[in-house]
């Protein structure tokens, strides 16, 4: 390939913004992320608050524009919504394992790495999440507390957190007649 066409292919295909959705859409992908981050960070403060745990972490704010404001998206579908965070977490709690000891140890080939295999696996077990690379992340850059969790991270939050997302989806998403979650479920 030519670096004129190369380049080209960075214009992109399609002009103008995407479809504007209506209000209706954009008023039930609210109530949904703020009955789904809500869940989390409520029963954190009532179950676990004084713990050192939490059931929410940064990713689940992405994974909530997918779950309540992409319904349809493959990657927002139970599958990938709970199977991304869990080999995610399970990649970025081994690689921060593995490095930060080590006498090799480079803090931004840990974060690559973790965050590279985690999509590759991803992708390998059909479990795509974006919002995934962010929670392998977390575990490598996380603050001492999520270091301290080791494997649990990977029950409390990164499990039980996109559950709960989850079950609000599924509530909230099949109210209005206009909605159905999910598309699929494996």
């Amino acid at each position: 390939m030519n670096l004129r066409a190369y380049l080209t292919k960075m214009r992109g295909t399609t002009r103008g913004s995407p479809p504007r959705v209506s209000n209706s859409e954009i008023a039930w992908s609210w109530v949904g992320a703020f009955l789904g981050i809500g869940a989390c960070g409520a029963l954190t403060q009532l179950f676990l608050s004084g713990r050192d745990l939490t059931l929410i972490i940064g990713s689940f704010g992405a994974s909530a524009v997918l779950a309540y404001g992409a319904v349809r998206s493959p990657l927002a579908q139970p599958r990938n919504l709970i199977g991304g965070h869990i080999v995610s977490a399970i990649v970025g709690v081994t690689v921060w394992k593995l490095f930060h000891y080590a006498p090799w140890h480079i803090p931004w080939a840990a974060e690559a790495i973790a965050v590279a295999t985690a999509i590759a696996l991803m992708h390998a077990t059909r479990t795509l999440h974006p919002p995934g690379g962010a929670t392998a992340l977390i575990a490598v850059i996380g603050s001492s507390k999520i270091h301290w969790l080791g494997y649990y991270y990977v029950l409390v939050p990164a499990t039980l957190g996109p559950l709960i997302l989850l079950a609000v989806a599924l509530l909230v998403n099949n109210i209005p007649s206009t909605r159905r979650y999910p598309e699929i479920w494996f």
